[in-house]
Formats: C-alpha cells, structure tokens, sequence
C-alpha cells in the first residue's frame, strides 16, 4: 500500500483523477471561447468559461486536501491535440504534485499513430480519452457508426493504444455497453476506465434499470474500472438525496476495488461546491472501512495510473 500521510480534513488522502486545467483565451479550447455555446449536458456553461489554473483550483477545495493530480484531456483544438500535452508540461513544472495526464486522440483518423507517439513522448500521459460517436438513445444504435465504439477504423486506432502503455478512458452512455464488452474481447490487454459512472443522466425508473444492468455487464470484464464523477443533474444543486443511490450502485456492480472519485472541476463547479461534491463523496462512503475509502480516493487512483507517489509522500 502507497505511504501517504493524510492532510487533516479525514484519515484518507485523496488523489483527484479527473480534473481540467484551461485557460482559454491564451491556449487552444474552442469551446470555451467561441459563440454559440455548444449544446452542453449542464447547460449554460458560462460560468466555467474563464482560465482554470492550478491555484484556481487550490481556491476550489477549500479545506480538503488534495495528496496528487491527474488531469483529463479539455478538448483542444482537434487539429492539435498534443498541442494540449505541450502546453501542461509547462503548467506541471511548477505544480509538482499534478503527475499525470489523460490526453485526447481521435482513434479513427488517419494520424493517430503519430498523434499517439507525440502523447506518449511525455512520461506524465498515461491514457487517452476520445468520446466515441454515441447513439442518441439504447434503441438508435447503428453498428458500425462512424468514430463510434464499432466502427473498424476506430477500433484499429484503440488496437494501439497497447503499443504505447497507454489505457482508455471512456465516456458514452451506458446503453454502448454491449459494444463495450465486445470491443474488450478484440482488445483485452487495454484497461479501460468509464468515466461519469456511465453517465446516468436520465433518473426514470426504466433508464436506471437499464444503467444498472449496463453496470453489472461492464463489470464482467476484470479490466475495467469505474470512475464515480461527474453525476451532477442539470438545474439542480448537487445533492445527496439525488446521488445516494447512484454511488450504492456503483459501488455493488464494481466494488472497493474497482472504483475512483473524482472531482471533473471546475466542470461539476456548474452542480455544486467541491465541499458539497466530494464532502457528499465522503459522507456516502462513511459507513466503509477505512481500508476500502482509502482505495477509492487513493490507491485505486494510484494504481490504474501508475503514479510515483514518492516525491510527495512526506508533504
């Protein structure tokens, strides 16, 4: 077990593995610069559209304690997506405990080979998000859509991401999760990792039965992890009352051992504080052993990302 010391709002250290770091009018996100907005899960986005530095983030968190970093791809230009590694490699310069990076790559473009050897020149990317094409609802799925989870170009694209060490990161909904386990046994030496719980946005009865089973599917493949973010409901401060549920069934269709709290500020700032968000975090997790909170806001982080903790394990 990694040797951390806690940082005095509780007994477990938490390794924030999915939060963006932007700041839009000096580098290359256009979706935070250009009009009109895009069409947004949260909605309105502007509140999120200024800079997001490491100190913006300090500012954020308040009381809590933040032992290590890894930050998620923020949609660069697409004409440049290693444009974004270059530019973080400065930021982490004078942020020592940001030590890794999940980069973007369009898997079905013709570059993603060379696209992939420039992430990978850089020893602090260690996985890769591309959100594939995505059907509109479980009964619109076409098998073969283009930059989408079945389409061959695409599948030869992820085929590579072996080659480089690097894992995947998905976010689709969770009606994809046949393609997903489809794609897994083509593949299965890539570690995935489900971003956004897969995504539970719709709270009717039926979706959630049907997210559960997604769940409980996607769980069969031992490589894949679930990373518990990014839950917040558009129009609604986040809550407890709403997310309860949604992290219990997390945690039984995955278990301790393959789970990850995550922030996604300052995106999930749209939904709530980072006190409400990953306090709320922490108070649905109270009842565990320490031994098992520890994993999911530690050492799972610390392990599926391959961190070298040393450097700060005496802060």
């Amino acid at each position: 077990m990694i040797q951390l010391t806690p940082h005095g709002d509780d007994d477990v250290p938490f390794i924030d593995c999915h939060h963006h770091i932007w700041e839009p009018h000096n580098t290359s996100h256009p979706w935070l610069t250009q009009e009109p907005q895009i069409p947004f899960r949260y909605g309105d986005y502007s509140a999120i559209r200024g800079p997001y530095l490491p100190e913006h983030y300090l500012r954020d968190i308040g009381e809590h304690r933040v032992a290590a970093h890894v930050t998620m791809e923020g949609e660069w230009d697409p004409s440049d997506p290693v444009g974004e590694t270059r530019w973080l490699a400065g930021v982490f310069t004078s942020a020592p405990d940001y030590l890794g990076h999940v980069a973007r790559a369009f898997l079905h473009h013709a570059d993603v080979q060379t696209i992939l050897e420039g992430h990978a020149a850089y020893p602090f990317v260690k996985g890769i998000r591309h959100k594939p094409t995505a059907a509109a609802s479980p009964d619109t799925i076409e098998h073969g859509t283009p930059g989408g989870l079945t389409d061959p170009a695409w599948r030869r694209g992820y085929a590579l991401l072996a080659q480089y060490g690097l894992h995947f990161e998905l976010q689709a909904p969770w009606w994809h999760a046949h393609e997903l386990l489809d794609l897994i046994a083509q593949c299965p030496e890539t570690p995935i990792v489900i971003n956004h719980a897969f995504l539970p946005a719709d709270r009717s009865d039926a979706a959630l039965s049907g997210w559960r089973s997604a769940l409980r599917l996607a769980a069969t493949a031992p490589n894949v992890m679930l990373k518990i973010s990014g839950i917040g409901l558009p129009d609604r401060t986040w809550s407890l009352d709403d997310n309860a549920a949604i992290i219990s069934d997390c945690l039984d269709a995955f278990g301790v051992d393959r789970c990850v709290f995550a922030s996604n500020f300052p995106v999930d700032r749209l939904c709530g504080t980072f006190e409400t968000i990953i306090g709320g975090y922490k108070q649905a997790t109270a009842h565990l052993p320490t031994s098992d909170r520890r994993k999911l806001f530690c050492d799972n982080a610390a392990g599926i990302y391959r961190l070298d903790l040393q450097s700060i394990a005496s802060e």
